[in-house]
């Protein structure tokens, strides 16, 4: 109870928000449900890798052909978008064709968003080739 205290201080006193604030190693944990579609590393898969997904627009990852509905989205993933699609993806952005029902529990959520976050950005492959 003092340590969650204690971090929820020092959130506070570092202006964190509150997705970061949450359990990443419990977000870590959780994403084993979406690894069975999506990468953290570039690599391709059945969905989108999610490689650097903060900050990025829906619908843009290069390389993924997706849904006419991510393509047309106006949504950037942050931890209140990336919240709220989690939740309720086909109420969130209707016509999306990702299997997943959403995720109900809401502390759940927030430490799955929280690793999502910080997942390193994407790296371009010319700054790769680059070196």
């Amino acid at each position: 109870m003092i340590d969650r205290l204690l971090l929820g201080a020092l959130a506070l006193a570092l202006g964190l928000n509150a997705a970061q604030a949450q359990d990443i190693a419990a977000g870590k944990l959780l994403y084993a449900i979406c690894a069975a579609c999506h990468s953290t590393d570039g690599s391709p898969g059945i969905g989108p890798s999610l490689q650097g997904i903060h900050g990025r627009k829906a619908g843009t990852y290069p390389g993924f052909v997706y849904s006419r509905a991510m393509q047309t989205s106006v949504t950037v993933w942050d931890a209140k978008t990336l919240d709220a699609y989690l939740s309720d993806p086909h109420g969130m952005i209707p016509g999306n064709v990702m299997p997943f029902p959403g995720l109900v529990d809401a502390r759940q959520r927030a430490d799955l968003v929280a690793y999502l976050i910080a997942l390193p950005p994407r790296r371009l492959a010319s700054l790769r080739e680059a070196r």
